[in-house]
Order: C-alpha cells, then structure tokens, then sequence
C-alpha cells in the first residue's frame, strides 16, 4: 500500500527507474516538481518529449544528433583518418573536454558482454567495418572502457581489424594523478605497469 496518492506514487516510481536514483531521491524529485510552477513543469515535460522525438544516430559516427550528421562529423578541420571508438555518447563529451583529440569518433553503443546477451552484432562495430572499407582511416584509437567488457570488445575488434591492415592502438589505463598506490587495484596497477613510458 503506498503512503502518497497515486499520482504522486507513479512520479516517484517514475523517477526511481532512472539510473543512480534511489527511492528517497526520486520522493524529492517528485515533490520538488509539486513546488515548481505549472510552466516549469510543462517545461520540463516538454524538453522529454522533444529530446526523444528529436534526437537520432549520426549517419557516420552513431553519435547522438539532432542532424543527419553530428558536431564532430560536421567538422571540415577534424581529421577523419583517425577514429576513437568508444562505448557511449557520454565518452565522446569526456574525450572532447581535453581539447587535444583533434580525429573523429565511433560510438558503439555498448560493449560486447556475453553474461547479458549482448554479442557484436547487438552494438555499432559493423557501421564501424563500413567505415574503414571506404579507405580513409590510417588509426583506430580503442577507447572502450577499462573493465572486462571495455577489454573483450577492445581485443574483438582489433583482432577483426588485424586483417585489414588499419593501426589499431589502446588507450592507456593505469593510476589516476593524485591516486595512491595503497589504495589501487591490483588491474590497475597491472595496467599501469603495462603502458609504463621512458622519462
């Protein structure tokens, strides 16, 4: 039996099926949004609703656009002969904020996991394939995330690219700046030592 009426309650568990939001904070959501006036509220309704009407892949990279094509894609000064593949449209922001990466991306939209039923055919490697046939791409930069599902779709698509030819590399993983080592995992510190560099 719920404690609140029931329009309040289906709010409340709205909220709580998004990720990182737990029952006590989707109850603040909901009665902060019984706070808010009935324009803000309309307002935010609307952005949803636009946002999922509107936004679609990148006919190139499979990043999310409101375009045909993406920013990045759209770009006459990137550099299309090198590709950074990463996993989700949240990485491609991530990479962008360094300002130095100056190719272009993929977006896989998730990463092999067998123990979830997701093969290489359930995520973007084969518009990635299309891509390098067309004979523009010099390097591959594989920027899937460093867990085993990162490191499995990482070693799958660069033992499919080993056949045509095209430089594939890694991005290095080890122990953030400001880390301690005491407090490291031991992959980590593998890593780490792994992708170690002359000074």
């Amino acid at each position: 039996m719920s404690y609140y009426a029931a329009p309040i309650a289906k709010l409340i568990e709205a909220f709580a099926k998004l990720p990182g939001i737990g029952n006590k904070t989707a109850q603040r959501l909901a009665f902060h949004l019984l706070d808010v006036s009935d324009k803000e509220a309309e307002d935010l309704a609307c952005a949803i609703i636009n946002a999922k009407k509107s936004i679609k892949y990148c006919k190139i990279c499979c990043n999310i656009t409101d375009r045909d094509k993406c920013n990045v894609c759209s770009d006459p000064k990137r550099d299309e002969s090198i590709i950074c593949v990463v996993e989700d449209p949240r990485d491609v922001v991530a990479m962008e904020r360094i300002r130095e990466f100056k190719g272009v991306y993929h977006v896989l939209h998730g990463a092999i996991s067998p123990m979830d039923s997701i093969g290489p055919d359930d995520i973007k490697i084969r518009e990635l394939l299309n891509r390098i046939r067309e004979g523009k791409v010099a390097e591959i930069i594989l920027a899937t995330n460093p867990n085993i599902e990162g490191e499995a779709t990482a070693m799958y698509i660069s033992k499919i690219l080993k056949p045509l030819g095209v430089k594939t590399t890694r991005i290095a993983h080890g122990v953030p700046v400001g880390g301690d080592l005491e407090y490291t995992d031991e992959i980590t510190l593998m890593k780490a030592l792994e992708n170690r560099r002359e000074i």
